[in-house]
């Protein structure tokens, strides 16, 4: 699929929304990717994901390949079509409460394994739905090392910084790359406009 064929995949779905958003990350932003209203037409996500196994294939491939694993909750659905096509196991992580505070004060979440396990000496790969700074799936790659096992390549639909969130050596690999305009809250023009951002995927 091309980037363009990808695109109108978003747009036809309502994926692709435009408005005043904070995304996950904390940044502004006047579009937003809600990637669940194009994975809940199973065709669609199917294709999706086959033609983001498709490219790590054609990078010559990634070897052996024992599961993939997912940040819950968007990544879950990817995570699902990918293994369906590697024709492999999928788990997710899940969010549990932390120890401390986020910037707002409320209490943070980190990503934990509650329903499963790693086995020491797998080779997984990390599927997400949209990286904006990457926090979420390099805490999915961390589960992964700390069980002992390796992360073969991480895989997303949408890769929001256009390639500038890397994670070492691993392979990244992502059906579309796109830099929408994101702005701190201090800076936003949409707040100094009057404006309040909403959180779609909340």
């Amino acid at each position: 699929m091309t980037q363009e064929e990808v695109l109108e995949a978003f747009r036809r779905t309502g994926a692709l929304l435009e408005g005043h958003f904070e995304l996950r990350s904390k940044l502004h932003s006047d579009r937003y990717f809600q990637c669940a209203n194009v994975l809940r037409y199973p065709r669609i996500a199917a294709r999706l994901c086959d033609a983001l196994v498709e490219k790590m294939n054609a990078s010559g491939g990634i070897g052996r390949i024992d599961g993939v694993i997912s940040p819950a909750v968007g990544g879950i659905l990817v995570g699902h079509e990918v293994a369906r096509a590697l024709d492999t196991k999928c788990i997710f992580a899940e969010k549990v409460q932390g120890d401390g505070v986020d910037a707002t004060g409320k209490p943070n979440t980190v990503l934990a394994m509650r329903r499963f396990s790693i086995a020491p000496g797998e080779r997984l790969v990390v599927a997400e739905d949209v990286v904006t700074k990457g926090g979420r799936v390099q805490e999915t790659i961390d589960l992964v090392k700390a069980a002992g096992a390796e992360v073969a390549a991480v895989a997303l639909l949408v890769d929001r910084s256009a390639g500038k969130v890397t994670f070492g050596e691993i392979p990244m690999f992502s059906l579309m790359q796109m830099t929408p305009q994101t702005w701190t809250a201090a800076e936003c023009p949409l707040c100094k406009a009057g404006g309040r951002p909403v959180h779609p995927g909340s």
